[in-house]
């Protein structure tokens, strides 16, 4: 494999993008080329809604290509366009051979929810401080811990009672937070996605870190929980805030996160007719939404 790497600004990439599949790149990846300097970007998107922007100011893109001749005709093809204007090859290089598999695994170290309590992956042992973790490898479902989002809630999760509790994860991915709840005491847990992928991990997981639940899709979650969780994002929990406070039982938490700082008034405003939302941690830009169902 061969990588042509080339720099574009903010205006060139879509169509520099398109271009670089129409001459046979197997992958285009795009990053800021400011990243972990003073003047890198913060770009938050969502499924299903527009980018903000089709790129940072400055782009960093890589191309993946099988053959260095295809790399290179690439290259000089791309420079000749008009389009190419104000836009940078950097070089082209050989992919090292690698065992992916190793290398894939040493991306991924235990991670600190709190001080005693980690998600470790299945390849490393337990730090010493560690009295509960969560066995959970990367997976094709979201939630490993690594993100923000996740631990909010995870650390939300040890911090409360949750001894006994029946409890919904909506949207449950890895069914990581659905773990937690068991690890920390709710014995009636229903995880559900509207991916079959996510449910087959979930289940997978769960069986992993010795935990009892139920995984399946959205129409398996039936009747009031103690405690609702939805780690998703915020266009989503803005469309589903009366499906998700209907399962939430009197005097129940909501717990809600995937939402950015910035988005927190019109989740407010969403749920307002059903609950009272509230900042409860924050984290990286992103932040943790919790109510209580008021009692009729």
């Amino acid at each position: 494999m061969f990588e042509l790497s080339l720099l574009c600004p903010e205006n060139r990439v879509d169509i520099v993008s398109e271009a670089l599949g129409a001459l046979d790149a197997l992958s285009v990846s795009v990053e800021d080329a400011d990243a972990q300097t003073p003047a890198e970007q913060a770009l938050f998107g969502e499924p299903g809604m527009p980018p903000p922007k089709e790129g940072w100011q400055c782009s960093r893109m890589v191309a993946l290509f099988a053959q260095e001749t295809v790399a290179k005709e690439a290259a000089v093809l791309l420079t000749a366009q008009d389009f190419f204007e104000h836009c940078e090859i950097q070089g082209i290089q050989a992919l090292e051979d690698h065992d992916w598999v190793r290398l894939t695994q040493s991306q991924f170290a235990p991670v600190e929810v709190l001080s005693d309590f980690w998600i470790v992956p299945t390849w490393h042992e337990p730090p010493a401080q560690a009295r509960q973790i969560i066995r959970l490898d990367p997976g094709l479902a979201f939630g490993t811990g690594t993100h923000p989002t996740t631990r909010m809630c995870l650390r939300w999760i040890a911090r409360h009672n949750l001894q006994g509790q029946r409890v919904l994860d909506y949207g449950c991915g890895s069914g990581i937070l659905a773990i937690g709840a068991a690890k920390f005491g709710a014995l009636d847990i229903d995880a559900v996605d509207i991916d079959e992928a996510a449910v087959n991990a979930t289940q997978l997981n769960a069986l992993a870190n010795g935990v009892v639940l139920r995984a399946g899709l959205p129409d398996q979650a039936q009747g009031h929980y103690q405690t609702v969780f939805a780690n998703i994002l915020a266009t989503p929990l803005r469309v589903l805030a009366p499906l998700l406070c209907a399962h939430v039982a009197s005097s129940g938490y909501l717990v809600l996160a995937g939402i950015l700082e910035r988005q927190a008034d019109e989740l407010v405003a969403a749920y307002s007719p059903w609950i009272r939302l509230e900042v409860s941690d924050t984290q990286d830009g992103w932040i943790l939404m919790t109510g209580v169902l008021s009692a009729p």
